[in-house]
């Protein structure tokens, strides 16, 4: 890190994830002392306003990323692939939110509750891991220190923009023309989605989906538990924000709910809403807008020996994406 007051540049600035990035800068009044944006052709040209004033969003091409000395991805991996590694030799650091180098053994895959130490072996390049992994293990790892961890299933429901602000507008249009009595289409995603549960969607890997895959991986490299047995179905449902998933945890050592809770709610980034006879619990839309990660319906699971079961839900644009990348770039100024 070459300045306590970087260069900043965002690639893929006017997505649903980069936008959102934009905004959590100003918010967290992160001390740019320059942003840069940067999209596809057919955005090149909007000016977009931010906390340092209206920025023209510029097409990238060539080595407009050198002179940054901190630069956000979130334009997907063969744009991450493709010019994070001339950020790295400028002498920069880029922050990669895309799938690119989130198991590559030299690039550190950082959620700051869980992993922070691993932040100081970057090499120019740190991964932001999946916006489901981020919530997960955010809320695993309290369970792995305390009791152990031996097995963990999860079925999750995620939301449109987990798939981008295309889902998210084609879902908008689904519900009005089901509002009117018209026929919705699709041509975003396989399958209508607006009054629909789909266990799919994502490319197959097997009998996996690839999301399922990625999970399961990155969950493991996060918590620094390669042989964590887990089992996960990845689900898209018709909310716009807000990932959420049922967890069941299988520990070493058997684990009172009270206690659970207590230790949850004390942990970094948790907020425990469980309180079931009065309807609180987590939900997609009380954590939109938030960065907080919800946690509720915590209970033992019967089926299994030292068996917990929970819910989480969490923005999946802000803490599943960007504000744990800003919140990375923060950590990597205050260790300059």
């Amino acid at each position: 890190m070459r300045s306590d007051r970087p260069a900043v540049a965002v690639v893929g600035a006017t997505g649903a994830a980069g936008g959102t990035l934009v905004r959590i800068l100003g918010e967290r009044a992160f001390p740019a002392s320059a942003l840069e944006l940067y999209a596809s052709a057919r955005s090149a040209g909007r000016r977009v306003s931010t906390y340092l004033g209206d920025v023209a969003v510029r097409e990238l091409s060539g080595d407009a990323l050198r002179g940054a000395d901190i630069v956000f991805f979130a334009a997907g991996a063969a744009t991450s692939r493709r010019h994070a590694p001339g950020v790295a030799d400028a002498g920069g650091v880029a922050v990669d939110k895309s799938s690119a180098y989130r198991m590559d053994p030299a690039v550190p895959l950082v959620v700051p509750e869980v992993n922070a130490e691993q932040l100081g072996r970057h090499r120019g390049i740190v991964a932001n891991p999946n916006c489901v992994t981020i919530p997960l293990s955010i809320v695993l790892a309290p369970l792995q220190r305390a009791y152990g961890l031996r097995h963990v299933t999860a079925a999750t429901y995620q939301a449109a923009t987990g798939a981008g602000i295309g889902l998210a507008d084609e879902l908008d249009a689904q519900t009005r023309d089901d509002a009117a009595g018209t026929m919705p289409t699709a041509t975003v995603y396989p399958h209508v989605l607006h009054g629909n549960v789909v266990p799919g969607g994502w490319a197959m890997q097997g009998a996996d989906t690839e999301e399922e895959v990625k999970v399961i991986a990155e969950t493991r490299r996060v918590l620094d538990a390669p042989d964590l047995r887990m089992s996960v179905t990845t689900v898209r449902v018709p909310v716009t924000i807000g990932h959420s998933a049922a967890v069941w945890a299988e520990l070493d050592a058997d684990a009172d709910p009270d206690d659970v809770r207590t230790l949850l709610r004390e942990s970094p980034g948790i907020v425990v809403v469980d309180d079931p006879a009065s309807q609180r619990y987590p939900m997609p839309r009380a954590v939109a807008g938030t960065d907080d990660v919800q946690v509720g319906r915590v209970r033992r699971d019967t089926g299994t020996e030292n068996g917990i079961a929970l819910f989480f839900s969490a923005d999946n644009l802000r803490k599943g994406a960007a504000t744990n990348a800003v919140q990375l770039a923060e950590l990597l100024l205050r260790d300059r």
